[in-house]
């Protein structure tokens, strides 16, 4: 007499398509805190996580919406504020004695140049040690907003084009144009706030 078969039901979130758990034990038997990258339109999320038996801990955490204390006033989705958020968690690790992770980027494509790696650019600028490709990383020029600034150049022609691509910017008194100079100065009161010893209130 034949066995009757037994199918057994992937998990809830794997269902869901929001795990995928061979990936993530493979993550969690490295031994290594986990960065998690996780970028939306409209905010940047970066944290250092730990698995424990009873569940993951979140060592530090560290989201774009925070880069308003160092008076960031440009969109806080894009490629400069992921490398923002990035540093401020790797500069939050260093602080609590983190000195590597390992990258999890979830079901996220691993494209090139993206906005998880520029949050992983940030993290290890601040100082810790994480394994990964160069070839993946954004250049410089894209961390700072060049490409940004360099698109807004090439609409200055056109007013009402202009205005709707950068409301966002032009909203919070930020010149599209001058990006990378913002950018500079924010990382540089980021770097500074720490150096000091804490960060800023």
């Amino acid at each position: 007499m034949a066995k009757s078969s037994r199918y057994c039901a992937p998990f809830r979130r794997r269902q869901e398509g929001k795990t995928d758990y061979r990936t993530r034990r493979a993550l969690i038997l490295s031994g290594q805190p986990r960065l998690v990258a996780r970028a939306s339109i409209t905010n940047i999320l970066a944290q250092v996580i730990a698995a424990k038996p009873h569940g993951d801990e979140v060592l530090v955490s560290a989201q774009s919406r925070e880069l308003e204390k160092y008076d960031w006033k440009a969109p806080r989705g894009n490629i400069p504020a992921a490398y923002l958020t990035g540093l401020l968690c790797g500069l939050k690790a260093k602080a609590k004695g983190i000195e590597n992770a390992v990258l999890d980027i979830g079901l996220q494509s691993p494209s090139k140049g993206a906005r998880i790696f520029a949050i992983l650019k940030g993290v290890v600028d601040a100082g810790v040690e994480l394994p990964y490709g160069e070839e993946k990383l954004p250049d410089e020029k894209r961390i700072a907003g060049g490409h940004i600034a360099e698109y807004a150049k090439s609409l200055a022609s056109e007013a009402e084009e202009y205005q709707s691509r950068f409301s966002q910017y032009l909203k919070q008194g930020v010149t599209p144009e001058k990006l990378p100079e913002h950018f500079a100065k924010v990382k540089k009161d980021i770097l500074a706030a720490f150096k000091s010893g804490g960060k800023k209130k």
